[in-house]
């Protein structure tokens, strides 16, 4: 787990999401209106003291009009092609906003480095842990999941549907959603993410 913490520091998201508000002249107080997310949680992202959910990241992207890869690509990266060696994705280990417990994922983005990109590809590790209603997210555009390995109980409005490899999922992210892996193991998917502008 300590090994992941530091690759998540070596991406500095909280430090771009500073400098990305700060060039368009933009408080704490404006983002937190921009994306409906308090102060308090924007502080500790910047300050790299939480790591937010994918949710939480496409929200603050669209408040600052960049696509979600840009927290997770290297500086000056232009390349029109990239490769992304195993294990070599930017990872994240993803927690709450709503309270410090751990959510039942870690995600890993497949385009790391990739600049001006409409998807957003990321493979998923999911946790056994009980279902909650706080693990609900909701975000414009559109995602596919294709199970690996594993099961995953996945919630999508008053919807409840067990899955397993070889499964696939295709949804409007509009509605709420979330995932947790149940069963004897973790749960792996890959998971594209299509944000709508």
């Amino acid at each position: 787990m300590s090994d992941i913490r530091e690759e998540v520091k070596d991406l500095q998201i909280g430090l771009k999401i500073r400098r990305l508000r700060q060039e368009r002249r933009m408080t704490l107080q404006n983002l937190s209106e921009a994306t409906g997310l308090s102060k308090p949680l924007l502080s500790q992202v910047e300050n790299e003291q939480v790591i937010p959910p994918l949710a939480t990241l496409l929200r603050i992207a669209k408040a600052l009009k960049v696509g979600l890869h840009t927290f997770f690509q290297e500086e000056g990266s232009v390349e029109k092609c990239i490769l992304v060696r195993a294990g070599e994705g930017g990872r994240q280990d993803a927690h709450s906003s709503r309270s410090r417990r751990r959510t039942p994922y870690e995600y890993q983005s497949l385009g790391y480095g990739k600049k001006q990109r409409s998807l957003e590809p990321f493979l998923i590790e999911f946790d056994v842990q009980p279902w909650r209603d706080e693990l609900l997210v909701s975000h414009e555009g559109e995602e596919f999941l294709y199970i690996l390995e594993g099961r995953l109980e996945f919630h999508y409005g008053a919807e409840i549907m067990t899955v397993g490899p070889g499964d696939s999922l295709y949804y409007d992210s509009n509605e709420p959603h979330g995932y947790v892996a149940v069963g004897t193991g973790p749960a792996r998917a890959v998971a594209v993410i299509y944000s709508m502008e």
